[in-house]
């Protein structure tokens, strides 16, 4: 880790959302922690998040925000600014168009439309277990990514995916897995839209059908090492009473997809009272038991970490509707892309977060930026 403003010993994470197009505001963000010469330990990722998060663990830090920026160059197309479509309408027409556009024709280096269709496929054959086919994907991580790297260097990696037939949540850890570009796939699979991804015998879907994003695998695997987690949500779990049946439909995929930080957080502050209590009830114990090998077991499970996650949530705009996740325009992907750029700059301005202190409570939230775009 190579940034001043973290306490000793502190483990930086960075928790990466699915959310398909969206994913290029993860990059902004990215791209501003780099300049403010945060390190990252560990990136977990899911879906659209998974494969950023191998850009980044797959590639030594001076050019991470360049195999980014080159990765999300290649999948998006078309006008480059917004100045010229007047008006929130117009430009909800064109995202709408993109969206059909990438829906029909595909995007380039990431899915094909499947040909023949799957109907044409007998019943059993892969290619009949989806709309599109992600083969390009495989050639742009390879491209993109240094897996002898994201295997062997310093960066932690971790993605989830949903095992097809048990439909079991699995995660592929780089602390215990050898990682190939099919693991980044799998955890993105997501159906009817994309095919499963064999591994081992075994077939994968998109993680985000069980869990759309990794803060919870975070928590639960470390529970010694204090954490500062930079959270990275592509859909906002509060959002407006929706007035139409299409805003009802764009509404229900945020909450669907958002994450549960709330539920997570308040799930480690009774962790830590459970820990408080069996610290207390362990100095209780006759002094014959210190080398009991149950005593010890607990005094290790017992041990306090502190929590403090910085949400940087991606705030839909007007125009914005339940297509989002998949317009792949150009001038889009720049707009979130910026967007994640600036909510990283102003939330390390913040005075909330300059002046953040470890409380009793043992987790701190920070959203800093919700005022400014809600």
């Amino acid at each position: 880790m190579n940034s001043n403003l973290y306490p000793s010993g502190e483990t930086s994470v960075l928790v990466l959302q699915g959310g398909g197009a969206l994913g290029s505001y993860q990059a902004g963000v990215y791209e501003a922690l780099a300049e403010g010469g945060i390190g990252i330990d560990w990136v977990a990722g899911i879906s659209i998040g998974a494969i950023n998060a191998a850009l980044i663990a797959g590639n030594p830090p001076e050019r991470r925000v360049e195999r980014l920026r080159s990765f999300w160059n290649q999948v998006t197309s078309g006008v480059t600014g917004s100045s010229w479509i007047p008006g929130d309408q117009a430009r909800t027409a064109f995202n709408e168009f993109s969206a059909n556009w990438a829906a029909a024709f595909g995007v380039p280096g990431f899915f094909t439309p499947r040909s023949p269709p799957a109907a044409f496929y007998p019943a059993g054959a892969r290619e009949a277990l989806s709309l599109y086919d992600t083969a390009a994907l495989k050639g742009t991580l390879e491209r993109h990514v240094d897996f002898d790297l994201l295997n062997h260097g310093p960066v932690r990696f971790s993605v989830g995916a949903v095992n097809v037939r048990t439909g079991n949540f699995v995660y592929f850890d780089n602390r215990r897995d050898q990682i190939v570009p099919e693991h980044v796939m799998a955890s993105g699979a997501l159906p009817p839209g994309f095919p499963p991804v064999e591994i081992d015998g075994e077939f994968y879907w998109d993680g985000g059908l069980v869990s759309n994003t990794p803060l919870d695998y975070v928590l639960d695997t470390e529970r010694q090492r204090d954490l500062m987690i930079f959270q990275v949500d592509l859909f906002a779990a509060s959002g407006p009473m929706p007035r139409t049946l299409i805003e009802a439909a764009e509404r229900e995929k945020d909450i669907r997809y958002s994450s549960r930080t709330r539920l997570n957080t308040d799930k480690n502050v009774e962790i830590r009272r459970a820990k408080i209590a069996l610290r207390n009830l362990m100095q209780r114990l006759p002094p014959d038991f210190a080398d009991d090998e149950n005593v010890s077991f607990l005094r290790r499970m017992a041990h306090e970490n502190f929590l403090t996650v910085m949400q940087l949530v991606h705030r839909r705009k007007s125009y914005e509707g339940n297509s989002k996740d998949y317009e792949f325009s150009r001038m889009t992907m720049l707009e979130h892309w910026a967007a994640g750029r600036h909510d990283v700059r102003r939330s390390l301005r913040h005075r909330a977060w300059l002046e953040r202190t470890h409380t009793d409570a043992g987790v701190a939230v920070f959203d800093l930026t919700r005022d400014a775009r809600d």
